[in-house]
């Protein structure tokens, strides 16, 4: 920024060629939100005249934005294969891949989330993976490390690509750009496309060839693709053989080796950069041939989107609908209770052609108990222990060894009929997970969610603002990408320097508990903590951190925060007895003292992978009956009390009366009214479903009735909010909804498949 050939101007006037920041801010919405044409009409507005911005057009602002410092910029090349003429010219646009690595490397908002070297983690006994640098495969890149020039620094290169249409209807347009980031970063800030880890570096042209087979125009388009991988990370390879030097976060010059040690790509795309070692498409030059320690059976790595969510809805999810059948899983999903904060499929699943892969996710996180004899859904850990792998390896071999179960059923079909075999090349690569996470660590990290959310920020919503026209589209996008990045550079050079803060490196000491989700946003609080002009950086908002001002656990591990609602009263006679010893307070009666009523809290956990990390909150409803809800809206938790499951009926605290003291058991914390489910089955009674079953609980009441029983208990006994389902067995009742289905039914799975936290900390708990 400060070697820009405009800085001399922006000693005097930091907003340079913008007057000040509202003019600035103006003419970053224009280019962030409209078309050229209605930016044009925008200006001409009266109300503009009067504002009387410098910038009197649309083109004059564009160049204006196209004037600010810069990043690694774009390139524009036009390429032919020799004897193949295309409709149109082949033109590739893209940035040099080392360059890119290099501004990711240099980038100091990232400096508290680097890794640099390989490291064993170890816990329990046991060793962890979840970080590349905690595979097996970064201590065999250690070792090339060793013969490496003294002081050399591994930065090892992530690529992701896929292509998508961004016409609905007609046009047939496609694109087909490349991602890359780096490895060093850490996973949770790269699977967060707004966390910009990120970078576009090129978009792959689509040519149509004249005159030739079909066949021939997939060879062809394939030889395309490796040819203009070798232009784009040509300097990338220089630099993996013979280093390259380039600044850290801290401004340190490191001399630095570029390996290729991932590529995130579906099935068809990994078969495209693999062609020359399966000898199919007469692809001789591949892009990785002269890339060194950059080999396709090792940075192919193991996809959760396409390997596991798709190749679940596409299979496992089409059985279960054959065996269910469709209206009998459709009632039992609508009748699932609904969750804060959880996805609740209002209309049934089976009509659902095509979701995103948090809708995958919640879909197997309740398909389980939904129907019985179903393999349990991968679990999607950050975390992987050997026991965990090898747990992994026996649901896959218990899968293999009852599977024909399911031809047996008639449940697997195609569109000719039942088929009786199992050829799924999904389900195949299935069996290199295990091998994979210890090899690459973790493989939530290597899911192309990021890639399917980064096609709709870099082609899908600019497309929106182009002309649509198919020959100056992609150049239109460019455009519209490169000026978002430059403004986004400036409003962070601005911001550092009006706070006179360095701007080289503005690292900060990382908080003992983290809750920042976006690591710009956490690197402008800490160097202005208290400016309103925050406000203008858009991103994902740290989470919450209850424990600093919420009612903490006795062991602080759990923390809420209440929001207060309408009053409504509850006997608790029992609770008052017991907490008090039976010294019981004349402060305060069960009859006639007044109470404080609250309908929901939250309940905040540290992570069971990473304890220093603190997960967002979780609301645990406890409404009363309304018209919504005739039966009351109630969630259920596990307590540390003998009874550990519960379903919260109200929660609610008594008010002193004036000039009086309640005693501490009444006063410190908010109490629960729960009723009592008792544990039925548990998991190694009914391995298919693997799960705890759970029944209510009931007592005699004074006058002999059967009543639920219940009890009132302190807030912070308790510890998980879970997840019931009913045990529909048979058939589910059609007069049932979510509203009711957790009052009528009797019997329920605790759903321990409802979230990674809890599956992997539940069973402790319970035993």
């Amino acid at each position: 920024m400060e070697n820009d050939q405009y800085a001399y101007c922006r000693r005097h006037a930091p907003f340079y060629p913008f007057q000040d920041q509202a003019e600035f801010e103006l003419g970053k919405f224009l280019c962030e939100h409209l078309t050229q044409s209605d930016m044009e009409r925008f200006l001409k507005l009266e109300w503009v005249h009067r504002a009387n911005p410098l910038f009197s057009s649309k083109d004059q602002l564009l160049a204006w934005v196209a004037s600010l410092p810069t990043g690694p910029k774009w390139c524009s090349t036009t390429l032919e294969i020799t004897g193949y003429p295309t409709v149109q010219p082949i033109n590739l646009i893209w940035r040099d891949g080392l360059e890119v690595v290099q501004d990711l490397f240099a980038n100091p908002i990232f400096a508290n989330h680097m890794t640099y070297d390989p490291h064993v983690v170890v816990n329990g006994g046991e060793r962890k993976y979840s970080e590349y640098f905690t595979a097996q495969q970064a201590f065999e890149i250690q070792i090339i490390q060793d013969q490496l020039p003294k002081g050399a620094t591994i930065v090892l290169m992530i690529i992701a690509s896929d292509k998508t249409p961004v016409t609905r209807h007609t046009g047939g347009l496609e694109m087909h750009p490349i991602f890359v980031t780096i490895s060093n970063i850490q996973s949770d800030m790269r699977m967060r496309a707004t966390c910009h880890a990120w970078r576009c570096i090129t978009y792959m042209p689509i040519p149509k060839f004249v005159d030739v087979h079909p066949d021939y125009q997939t060879i062809l388009s394939q030889r395309l693709f490796h040819k203009c991988m070798d232009i784009i990370f040509a300097d990338a390879k220089v630099a993996a053989m013979v280093g390259k030097f380039m600044p850290d976060p801290a401004s340190h010059v490191q001399h630095c080796f570029t390996p290729l040690v991932a590529y995130t790509a579906d099935l068809p795309e990994q078969q495209a950069i693999t062609s020359k070692a399966h000898s199919l498409s007469g692809m001789h030059q591949p892009f990785w041939r002269n890339w060194r320690c950059s080999d396709p059976s090792r940075f192919l790595v193991g996809e959760i989107l396409h390997t596991g969510h798709k190749f679940f809805f596409d299979h496992p999810f089409k059985w279960c609908k054959e065996l269910v059948g469709k209206d009998e899983l459709n009632i039992r999903f609508r009748s699932h209770h609904k969750r804060v904060g959880m996805r609740h499929f209002s209309s049934g699943v089976c009509q659902m052609k095509q979701m995103t892969g948090q809708e995958h996710w919640d879909l197997q996180c309740t398909l389980v108990p939904s129907i019985t004899g179903i393999v349990p859904p991968p679990a999607q850990s950050p975390v992987y222990s050997d026991t965990s792998v090898d747990s992994m390896v026996t649901s896959l071999e218990e899968f293999h060894n009852h599977k024909h179960a399911i031809l047996d059923a008639g449940a697997r079909r195609g569109t000719k009929g039942t088929l009786n075999n199992f050829i799924i090349p999904k389900l195949e690569l299935l069996q290199s997970f295990a091998s994979f996470t210890k090899d690459t660590s973790a493989l939530i990290q290597w899911t192309a969610d990021v890639t399917e959310c980064l096609l709709i920020t870099h082609c899908k919503l600019p497309f929106e603002r182009t002309s649509r026209q198919s020959w100056t589209f992609m150049e239109q996008i460019v455009d519209i990408l490169n000026h978002e990045e430059l403004m986004r550079q400036f409003q962070l050079y601005l911001f550092l320097r009006m706070h006179d803060s360095p701007l080289a490196n503005a690292i900060v000491m990382e908080e003992q508990e983290v809750t920042e989700t976006d690591p710009a946003l956490s690197w402008i609080t800490h160097i202005a903590p208290n400016d309103p002009n925050q406000q203008c950086f858009v991103g994902p908002r740290p989470i919450q951190n209850h424990f600093l001002k919420g009612i903490r656990s006795s062991t602080a591990t759990v923390v809420f925060h209440l929001y207060a609602l309408p009053d409504f009263g509850q006997a608790f006679s029992d609770y008052i007895a017991k907490a008090s010893d039976g010294q019981f307070t004349t402060t305060w009666s069960s009859d006639h003292g007044h109470l404080k009523i609250w309908n929901k809290f939250r309940l905040q956990l540290h992570s069971v992978f990473r304890s220093r990390l603190i997960m967002p909150s979780q609301v645990v409803q406890a409404a009363p009956p309304s018209e919504k809800f005739p039966l009351g809206n109630c969630d259920a938790v596990i307590t540390q009390s003998i009874h550990g499951n519960q379903t919260v009926r109200a929660v609610f605290q008594p008010i002193a009366p004036r000039h009086v003291t309640l005693p501490h058991y009444l006063a410190d914390k908010p109490l629960l009214y729960v009723q009592y489910y008792e544990i039925a089955n548990n998991p190694a009674n009914q391995p298919a479903i693997s799960m705890y079953t759970v029944t209510r609980k009931y007592h005699k009441g004074p006058t002999g009735q059967r009543m639920r029983l219940g009890a009132v208990i302190s807030l912070t006994d308790v510890t998980h909010a879970v997840e019931l389902i009913p045990v529909y067995s048979q058939g589910a009742d059609r007069m049932v909804s979510a509203a009711t289905s957790m009052e009528v039914y009797e019997h329920f799975y605790l759903n321990n498949f409802s979230d990674k936290e809890v599956y992997h900390s539940l069973h402790s708990d319970l035993h």
